[in-house]
């Protein structure tokens, strides 16, 4: 081969190499990288179950094929009390679930082990469990349904602790705080904003509220801007004091710890 045609290749190719470098690698002092935006747990569910077709609630609440009513503040929804003291809840996971992920949830768990008398225990052939699935999306139905209950946990973006600890709220009884009795007395609904479509998202429920105060903090609670219409718009807002924070980040409140030890009749 003529030697100035490999010369030409080489050079060719060095650069090449060069300039892919320059493109792979920057220097990292340049590099300007945006913080993230931390969503929150209902902005990150809603954004988990975009496009699925289960029926579901309230953006994250299955409807229960055994029950009349998403209700449960009955004996019939509650998960026994053991001889113990303890409210056992046996639990499987589906196979699909690595070890990791299958001890990211049961880190979830360790919350309500350590500060209730909720005990999440494996599954030893109780005719009432919770079946732990990667099925599309996070979601729950209201408290014990009976039988094999399926609680969603995909690995496609509800494995975040605080997204944990809701579906199973939900699956011990709880609903969503800005559906409780008396929420029009802490919250504005911007109805405005909100999709008709989306509006039965934003119904009271009849809740027994437990004695405890509304909780703007609560793991159960919206954001600000769950179902708008208009992107950043509100449709919650917080009242009298339109600035105090929503939506929360990271796992339950001191108040969402009161009601599960209230509803079980755990010792406080």
């Amino acid at each position: 081969m003529n030697t100035c045609l490999v010369s030409a290749v080489l050079a060719l190719l060095v650069g090449l190499s060069t300039q892919n470098d320059s493109l792979v690698r920057p220097d990292e002092e340049d590099v300007k990288t945006e913080e993230p935006i931390r969503l929150d747990i209902i902005a990150k569910i809603l954004e988990a179950n975009e496009g699925i077709s289960e029926n579901l609630v309230e953006g994250d609440v299955a409807l229960s094929k055994k029950r009349n009513a998403m209700k449960c503040w009955g004996s019939d929804c509650k998960w026994e009390k053991s001889y113990n003291g303890l409210v056992e809840v046996p639990y499987s996971f589906s196979d699909y679930f690595y070890d990791s992920e299958k001890a990211s949830i049961e880190k979830a768990m360790e919350t309500f082990h350590s500060k209730t008398c909720v005990r999440f225990v494996p599954h030893r052939g109780q005719s009432d469990y919770l079946s732990i699935e990667s099925e599309l999306g996070c979601w729950s139905t209201i408290g014990k349904d009976g039988g094999k209950q399926v609680i969603s946990l995909s690995v496609y973006g509800c494995l975040d602790h605080g997204i944990v600890q809701h579906e199973l709220l939900h699956a011990l009884g709880f609903h969503h705080e800005h559906t409780r009795s008396d929420r029009d007395q802490y919250v504005r609904i911007n109805w405005e904003n909100i999709p008709s479509a989306q509006v039965f998202n934003f119904n009271r429920k009849d809740t027994d509220n437990l004695y405890t105060p509304y909780d703007y903090s609560s793991v159960m609670h919206y954001g600000r801007t769950s179902f708008t219409s208009t992107y950043g718009a509100d449709t919650i807002t917080p009242i009298p004091d339109s600035s105090v924070p929503i939506g929360q980040r990271d796992e339950m409140s001191d108040t969402d710890i009161l009601r599960i030890n209230r509803f079980y009749s755990c010792s406080e």
